[in-house]
């Protein structure tokens, strides 16, 4: 991965990269289903307009030099989300007019891209459409359909995708809320390293890998390869199935020890349960900045299901969608 990014130019990135919670069981594999909102007729939900947010007098000038560039997927069936993980971001930045967003969408939807601008008018975002031809043949099944879209894979291809002026950027899912400047995340000094992602608490690395990884000698002394690309790992996952989840192994693989430690309260993971059941977690202690709903439960469907878990009113005061069905609004 490195030489990868060193061929397109000197991006540096500081990733979130999405991880299941420690213990997560994978012993078997179940589809979910992924479920838009109920009560609308139309396939894209309907989203309130946003507060105008602006910057601060203590802002930098709106350069390229003094902004925070963030990049997320952009999925019609997971738009709430992001919009609420936009709204959390632009509410809790000193500078929100000095944060610009890149969307990498698989299809580029009209109804989607205009909810965005409708939800929030002053947003500086870009949109690149994904192709999902590069990695549909790569990917293999792994615990959670969801986990298999070929979206979820295009963070690989960031320093293709987004324009050369981009030389540093922060990756977010879209199952995520920001409780803090993210100016504060942006200003990690990566050092000499390529990625920069929150540290677990004494997270077991054997339990992102089958037995079949760990009993291969050639595979398992590999934690020195920066060189070989994650598709190389993926093409490796499709014969041997060395890994359980999506698109987190690989990068393991290729960017094990080169990648600079951020606080863990940068992604207070595990929020949405275990890939399997998504049964409710309870916070970990200590302090928080970003608050993630990895795992199979989301905010959103908990919260339409009148099922919620504690941790899902801590999203709901992001959620722009306006249902069609009778409710108490501000």
């Amino acid at each position: 991965m490195a030489s990868y990014l060193r061929r397109h130019g000197l991006l540096s990135f500081v990733l979130l990269l999405v991880a299941a919670d420690c213990a997560t069981s994978a012993s078997s594999i179940r589809v979910d289903v992924i479920r838009r909102p109920s009560g609308t007729t139309s396939s894209i939900p309907a989203f309130r307009e946003a507060p105008a947010f602006r910057n601060g007098d203590e802002c930098p000038s709106p350069s390229a030099a003094g902004r925070v560039e963030i990049a997320m997927t952009l999925d019609a069936n997971y738009l709430r989300g992001t919009m609420a993980a936009v709204l959390s971001i632009l509410q809790h930045t000193s500078c929100p007019e000095s944060v610009t967003f890149h969307f990498l969408a698989a299809r580029l939807e009209a109804e989607v891209l205009a909810s965005i601008r409708s939800a929030f008018p002053y947003l500086d975002f870009r949109v690149y459409r994904f192709d999902s031809a590069r990695v549909r043949g790569r990917i293999s099944r792994s615990i959670r359909h969801a986990l298999d879209q070929p979206l979820n894979y295009a963070r690989i291809y960031l320093a293709d995708i987004l324009p050369p002026e981009v030389r540093r950027v922060i990756y977010l899912d879209s199952d995520i809320i920001v409780v803090d400047d993210i100016r504060h995340l942006w200003e990690v000094e990566l050092g000499d390293h390529v990625v920069a992602a929150p540290e677990y608490c004494h997270a077991n690395f054997t339990k992102y890998f089958t037995d079949a990884f760990w009993s291969d000698a050639t595979l398992s002394s590999t934690s020195g390869a920066y060189t070989n690309m994650v598709e190389d790992w993926m093409a490796v996952q499709k014969q041997k199935r060395i890994y359980h989840l999506g698109s987190l192994p690989p990068f393991l693989l290729v960017l094990a020890g080169n990648i600079k430690a951020v606080d863990h309260r940068w992604n207070q993971h595990g929020l949405g349960g275990d890939n399997i059941e998504g049964k409710c977690r309870s916070l970990h202690p200590g302090p928080i900045s970003l608050l993630h709903w990895s795992g199979k439960g989301k905010p959103w469907l908990r919260l339409d299901s009148r099922k919620p878990c504690a941790v899902d009113y801590l999203w709901a005061p992001y959620d722009l969608y306006r249902s069609s069905l009778p409710t108490l609004e501000e």
